[in-house]
């Protein structure tokens, strides 16, 4: 017992090439957790136990290759690489997300293994050489490293700090913060290769210099993008602003003109029942009634029903585009979009190509009508999206209209239905089904809270 005691000690005491790889392999296994849930916690992702799993095997396999096969530093650039493969794969994030979930944990641990290192070595008066080979020197420090990097993901999960509003930026913002980025990805590259090489005979004081200007970088990078959230939120504010504005003086031009009709309303009404027309006032309540509807749907065209600024924007453009084309709409909305329980940009998009195809369709048709509502189904535990829409064509393929290609306008490219196909098949919550009766023409969306 004594003597396999005594040869333990001296394997983790005394450099050890092959118990290093072991350990080396070992601590994949405790990294790969600790970074899916870094960057599930920093985005608020909410994968399934699948994801979860072919991420975790995924990132230690290709982690092993790179360790045992390619030689560094080229094993950091082929990591990046297949790291953003891997994370927008599984997770279906847009670019710009995955390309700061591929940098974010390599960027943290080196910010900490940058103010560790040197101190700790200086401390235990021993050589980078003797920290990469001697197991009882290595493994303090990685479970130093690892404890700080969970503490700091515990505390962004706890208060939720999230980096949810990158699909809100416009094409320049995205270029910008992907520039800023890729400079910093490269300034890590180089920073690791240097310290990693020279870090026996660097100083203390630019270790620390090191941590501060990573610091810096990290903090100068957080406000910049934060300011840019920032303006991102102003300008879609201003534009809901005036698209409420637009709505408020519809509505008061139309409670202006009901308000004058009112004496003329209750004239007509009551020649109507003297004379015990009931058949004329029926007809004319019909008329009143799609008056009164049209109002209706203007009071419901405010901010704090469609409470997200991008869909307020979308569906007061398109109700405007569709009553400007003669189309009788209906808009019923139940919905907290908080809650959606999905992507908001690429809900928008979605949302927008089935509006623009109904308004088409309706607009072709005779009765030209559009029925929109959005409402909240807690019995079935999801959140429905209905457009209804009057058509012409009553042979129209409700499978075939989603083919690459296949539209019935003239000098029409025919890919909006095609891409709403595609972005569907990235969600597993969502579904999208079509139908079609003699007089409506019927696209649901579903979208399952999880």
């Amino acid at each position: 017992m004594t003597e396999l005691l005594n040869n333990i000690w001296i394997a983790l005491s005394t450099p050890n090439e092959g118990l290093s790889k072991l350990l080396t392999f070992i601590f994949q296994f405790l990294e790969a957790p600790l970074t899916l849930y870094l960057i599930i916690s920093f985005f608020n992702l909410t994968p399934s136990k699948k994801q979860n799993l072919i991420y975790l095997v995924l990132t230690i396999i290709l982690s092993t290759v790179s360790l045992d096969i390619i030689p560094s530093p080229y094993n950091i650039i082929f990591n990046y690489i297949t790291s953003f493969i891997v994370i927008y794969t599984i997770f279906k994030t847009t670019a710009i997300k995955t390309i700061i979930a591929s940098i974010l944990p390599s960027f943290l641990f080196t910010i900490v293994q940058s103010l560790l290192f040197n101190p700790y070595i200086t401390l235990l008066h021993i050589t980078y050489e003797q920290l990469l080979t001697i197991a009882i020197y290595r493994m303090p420090l990685i479970f130093l490293i690892y404890g700080i990097i969970f503490i700091f993901t515990f505390v962004i999960k706890h208060k939720k700090i999230h980096l949810d509003l990158l699909e809100t930026f416009d094409k320049k913002s995205k270029y910008l913060i992907s520039l800023n980025l890729i400079f910093g990805l490269l300034y890590i590259i180089v920073e690791i290769i240097i310290t990693m090489k020279y870090i026996d005979i660097l100083p203390l004081c630019y270790t620390f210099l090191n941590f501060i200007m990573l610091l810096l970088y990290f903090c100068i990078s957080l406000y910049s993008i934060s300011k840019v959230v920032k303006l991102t939120n102003t300008t879609k504010q201003l534009e809901s602003a005036e698209e409420y504005n637009k709505t408020l003086r519809v509505l008061h031009d139309g409670v202006r003109g009901f308000k004058h009709d009112f004496d003329n309303i209750v004239t007509t009404i009551g020649g109507f029942i003297n004379t015990d027309d009931m058949e004329g006032l029926k007809k004319y309540y019909l008329e009143l009634e799609k008056d009164c509807e049209k109002v209706n749907n203007l009071y419901i065209l405010n901010p704090e029903s469609i409470n997200n600024p991008g869909i307020y924007s979308l569906v007061t453009s398109k109700y405007s585009e569709a009553t400007e084309k003669g189309i009788d709409v209906n808009l019923y909305f139940f919905l907290d979009l908080n809650e959606l329980n999905m992507d908001v940009y690429k809900f928008a998009r979605i949302l927008g190509i089935l509006l623009d195809n109904a308004i088409d369709a309706a607009n072709n048709s005779e009765e030209k009508i559009m029925n929109i509502t959005f409402r909240k189904e807690e019995k079935n535990n999801r959140n429905v999206i209905l457009i209804e829409n009057s058509y012409s064509n009553k042979n129209v393929d409700t499978e075939t209209i989603y083919n690459k290609g296949f539209s019935e306008k003239e000098n029409h490219s025919g890919i909006g239905l095609w891409e709403v196909r595609k972005m569907l098949n990235k969600f597993h919550n969502v579904n999208l089904f079509t139908s079609k009766t003699d007089t409506l023409f019927s696209q649901q969306l579903e979208i399952y809270l999880k």
